[in-house]
């Protein structure tokens, strides 16, 4: 099927991110979000990032209005009775997940697709939260949404082959590079990702190196964009803990268990950047100070 209208269940940082892509690739969408004043900032959001391409020249007012004009908010789940795909992307908690499903699989078309921009849950576990598993995925988008080029697609045990294909063809307009991965705990990247995190905290955890010196290391020395102690802080350090946990719980392995010094620093609210503190202060946002934490 081809799918067209496209609602998004949250319009903060990811999904009026997600929202702004499906508005520009030309389809019709419904972003909700739980009250006014959030979907007002949402929208101001998408608002600021297109007038951003205008003076970048990469979009025509014209188009801009156009993009504008497919794009509606909502706060009554009711609005999304219509979509041909529901995606979701609200607080990473199962109870909250279950609540939403249970409502839309009730508001909903059969024939709707669902799918979750999880980056570490169970899409599975999910899926059994509706009457619809054959037609529930997961599609991670990464942040910023506009500029990240990959989504990873997650199909599951239960999942219909022909709407997985629509999915992934769907993605393909948006214009990202989607990845084929099945419903294992981290997917691909934070499979990879949160193992590499975690060891540059043990890494300055024992006095190895200081967070400076590691992240020019692997920056220097790897090509990387941003050292991992940069990326945590940029991530959050309370989200990479959130997932670090769960995939220990999913695999019981050393590597995703998060270290001494990650605990104590979410325990004291030094969650990165959002925090103004983690393993860099941001006092001034321009010339973050890299902390001595050990």
């Amino acid at each position: 099927m081809a799918i067209q209208k496209v609602g998004v269940v949250g319009c903060g940082l990811m999904g009026s991110g997600i929202a702004q892509v499906c508005a520009q690739a030309g389809c019709d969408v419904v972003v909700r979000e739980v009250s006014e004043p959030l979907l007002d900032k949402g929208l101001k959001s998408i608002e600021k990032n297109l007038a951003r391409l205008v003076e970048k020249g990469t979009l025509t007012t014209e188009a801009r209005d156009q993009v504008r004009g497919r794009l509606r908010g909502t706060t009554k789940l009711e609005d999304l009775g219509d979509r041909d795909l529901v995606i979701e992307v609200i607080i990473e908690q199962l109870p909250a997940k279950k609540e939403l499903y249970a409502a839309l699989d009730n508001i909903c078309s059969p024939e709707t697709i669902f799918a979750s921009n999880t980056s570490s849950l169970s899409i599975t576990e999910m899926a059994m939260f509706t009457k619809r598993p054959g037609r529930f995925f997961g599609m991670h988008f990464f942040n910023p949404v506009p500029v990240m080029k990959l989504v990873e697609v997650i199909r599951t045990i239960a999942s219909d082959n022909q709407v997985y294909e629509d999915l992934l063809a769907f993605a393909g307009k948006l214009g990202k590079t989607p990845v084929r991965t099945s419903d294992r705990t981290g997917f691909i990247v934070n499979r990879l990702l949160v193992p590499y995190l975690l060891d540059a905290i043990r890494v300055l955890e024992d006095g190895v190196a200081s967070v400076e010196d590691i992240d020019n290391s692997m920056k220097l020395g790897c090509g990387h964009p941003m050292g991992p102690l940069t990326l945590l802080d940029f991530v959050g350090l309370d989200t990479t803990y959130y997932i670090a946990n769960i995939m220990f719980d999913e695999f019981r392995e050393k590597r995703f268990a998060s270290p001494p010094l990650l605990k104590r620093m979410v325990m004291a609210g030094w969650n990165g950047r959002k925090a103004g503190r983690g393993f860099y202060d941001y006092s001034d946002p321009a010339k973050p100070r890299p902390l001595q934490l050990t």
